[in-house]
């Protein structure tokens, strides 16, 4: 008699990111067993801009998660959903979109902004924690509706978050979540913890439910599976670090931006620090998370391209060079250095303004450009630790391979522990730890995050 295969439980994530769309199975341990990725074509919107395709978007899902269903290996007890924020599906009374997932990069028009602001006045940005960037302030794109398309606005019933579309398609529960609504949005009054007036004085009734706090889930009945109500994918990627460690910490997650994450600051924030490109979102427990950003993903692409224009080397020469403290040592002797407090984080890098003649080499030259990068970083921390007294601070993303920007991150900040740290699919991987308790009867295991420290 042939025994029984056993299924491995397992909580499935879509992790819907602006280029790739990706399908996740994690085991009760958070070790990835299986990986589905897809690149979906963009289309234009009724405006003729570029957008998600949302009709191939939710066949996709579907389509992938019913394959997956049937997969014997597999029992699927959780499924939760991370996505790009700032982005709503509007749908109507039978559930259905009625618009398209317009692109938060369309521009805002300047004569509804001027309305926008006569009417609630400029404090509305300090209030609502979130910097002025138009339809990124996912708010305003109701306002825009409303006021530019109201046959569409007229008939929805409920506007959802990308995340919180996701998981409708599985629970068929229209809801409001926390993260998604507590970032950006122009939507969260920071000062009075709910929604802000404006949004009831539009009547924008179909955005204003409750938010639930990123842990509920709903339950099929048919399968006992639960079933997430989605996270914003930036504050996904915050949950495996929160889950982790106790203590208070500085997470720095760079790509293209350097984005410096508090989410233990209390104090709220001021008019100067949004006006430098500073916010507040919330995390998976409503909380606040400071956040501060820098364009250094992107500078140094720019930098490095230049550097191997000018020194006739590979455009990725960069990762060949070694850190070399007696070089540093020679560079902060030579030249003026910049400094945290010269360093302005809305400014460009401060090596634009060196000659790049002055420089014998290579290495000498990119040690040059990373201190006056990191000088700028540290400030753009200073802005997210603000009086917290912060013990650790990890440093995920590209930089966290660059050996330069790690040493010189320590040296600034010697009085605490600076980590390179990597997570496999942050984001995918918040999305199952947040909804762990009603999916995986294990612990959660202490070793999701490896961590190497600098000194």
């Amino acid at each position: 008699m042939t025994q029984k295969k056993t299924s491995t439980p397992v909580c499935a994530v879509f992790d819907i990111g602006k280029t790739n769309k990706k399908l996740l199975v994690f085991d009760q341990n958070y070790q990835v067993l299986k990986e589905i990725q897809e690149q979906l074509e963009e289309r234009l919107d009724d405006d003729g801009y570029p957008s998600d395709d949302l009709l191939q978007l939710t066949n996709w899902i579907k389509n992938s998660f019913q394959t997956l269903a049937e997969e014997t290996d597999f029992e699927i007890k959780g499924l939760n959903f991370s996505a790009y924020g700032a982005s709503l599906v509007h749908l109507g009374a039978n559930g259905k979109p009625v618009a398209a997932l317009y692109n938060y990069l369309k521009n805002f028009p300047k004569p509804l902004y001027k309305e926008f602001i006569e009417k609630y006045g400029k404090d509305i940005f300090r209030e609502t924690a979130s910097p002025d960037l138009g339809m990124l302030n996912s708010g305003l794109q109701l306002y825009w509706l409303k006021k530019e398309k109201p046959a569409v606005f007229h008939q929805i019933r409920h506007s959802l978050h990308l995340p919180q579309y996701c998981s409708f398609l599985f629970s068929n529960q229209p809801v409001s979540e926390i993260t998604s609504v507590g970032c950006h949005t122009l939507l969260w009054d920071f000062d009075k913890n709910d929604y802000h007036h404006w949004v009831e004085a539009e009547h924008l009734h179909a955005i204003q439910q409750k938010p639930m706090f990123s842990n509920s889930v709903f339950t099929d009945t048919a399968t006992a599976r639960a079933i997430g109500i989605g996270i914003h994918d930036s504050s996904s990627a915050l949950v495996p670090y929160l889950k982790s460690f106790d203590e208070k910490f500085i997470l720095l997650s760079t790509g293209t931006w350097a984005i410096s994450l508090n989410p233990f600051s209390d104090e709220p924030l001021t008019a100067s620090q949004l006006a430098k490109d500073c916010l507040c979102f919330l995390n998976f427990e409503g909380k606040p998370v400071k956040a501060s950003r820098i364009f250094a993903g992107n500078e140094h692409e720019r930098q490095t391209k230049h550097l191997a224009d000018y020194f006739n080397v590979k455009v990725d020469y960069f990762k060949q060079v070694k850190f070399d403290r007696d070089l540093i040592m020679f560079l902060r002797n030579k030249y003026k250095q910049a400094t945290p407090d010269t360093a302005d984080v809305l400014l460009d890098c401060p090596f634009v303004e060196r000659n790049i003649n002055l420089f014998k080499s290579y290495e000498e030259a990119y040690h040059q450009f990373m201190l006056d990068l990191v000088a700028q970083q540290i400030a753009s921390l200073k802005l997210a630790i603000g009086r917290t007294n912060v013990k650790k601070i990890f440093v995920d993303g590209g930089f966290s391979k660059n050996e330069i920007f790690m040493h010189l991150m320590a040296d600034a900040f010697f009085n605490k522990q600076v980590f390179a740290s990597e997570i496999a699919q942050a984001s995918a991987l918040g999305a199952a730890l947040v909804i762990h308790e009603h999916w995986n009867s294990e612990p959660i295991p202490e070793q999701i995050i490896s961590l190497k420290r600098y000194y």
